[in-house]
């Protein structure tokens, strides 16, 4: 989800400016339906929804007219794969209080990836963090909710501060133990506030220290979602699309 899908238009579908064009979605369990903005006379721009499973639906391009019927102008498969930042998320939220695989996250720390592949890692697996239907009694501090503060352990907390991924900082700080996780020391002595500090990354200590930081910019911080039961609208600012998404 959060692609920008561009469609271009054939010559016989470049119409009046009163026409509204659509894009409908329709997976096994849920479908959607987004809103497009125009480009130009031949080609509209929409984002693509945050879907449930990785599937191939049905995309149909609509058109709108006030006092005419709708028109399905064409239709087309789509396809959502299961990427490495969809992996990745998957993998961390399965481990969180895995203390075997936390551990063995942190080779990853000896590569230290330029800035500039940090900040697309950090966006990516922010973004698939966010679309993972996580279970209800998920905790940033894993299952074992009987463990205290004061036992050293690694936490989800310390592998993305380590790393400095500021917006998975911050999807996390927003979950069920997130901001518990700020004060549990490793087996170095190492919270990840201290981690953040010792690493120099200003932005993301003062992140976890506080308490009216603001959510890093990013492509998300564009959205803005309202759920309502079974549905929920997403308006992307950026774009002035609306994403519509009900249970099929």
């Amino acid at each position: 989800g959060d692609s920008v899908i561009t469609v271009q238009l054939t010559e016989e579908d470049k119409v009046e400016d009163d026409v509204v064009f659509y894009l409908v979605f329709t997976g096994s369990t849920v479908q959607h339906c987004t809103s497009t903005r125009k480009i130009n006379p031949g080609s509209l721009e929409t984002i693509s929804p945050g879907h449930d499973c990785c599937e191939t639906v049905k995309v149909a391009l609509c058109a709108s007219r006030e006092g005419h019927p709708v028109l399905v102008v064409a239709e087309e498969s789509f396809q959502f794969v299961q990427d490495e930042a969809y992996d990745a998320a998957q993998f961390l939220a399965t481990c969180a209080g895995n203390q075997q695989a936390l551990n063995f996250t942190r080779f990853l720390d000896r590569s230290r990836p330029p800035a500039a592949d940090v900040d697309f890692l950090d966006e990516k697996v922010a973004l698939a963090f966010r679309h993972l239907k996580l279970p209800a009694e998920w905790n940033v501090l894993g299952a074992d909710q009987s463990l205290t503060e004061n036992i050293p352990r690694e936490t989800l907390m310390h592998f993305a501060v380590r790393l400095g991924l500021l917006r998975l900082t911050w999807f996390l700080l927003q979950q069920p133990g997130g901001r518990g996780a700020l004060s549990i020391h490793n087996n170095e002595g190492a919270t990840p506030v201290s981690l953040a500090l010792e690493r120099g990354y200003q932005k993301l200590h003062q992140l976890l220290t506080e308490e009216e930081a603001r959510e890093p910019d990013s492509w998300s911080t564009l959205s803005h979602t309202v759920h309502s039961g079974d549905y929920s609208v997403k308006h992307h600012r950026g774009l002035d699309v609306y994403i519509l998404t009900a249970a099929a």
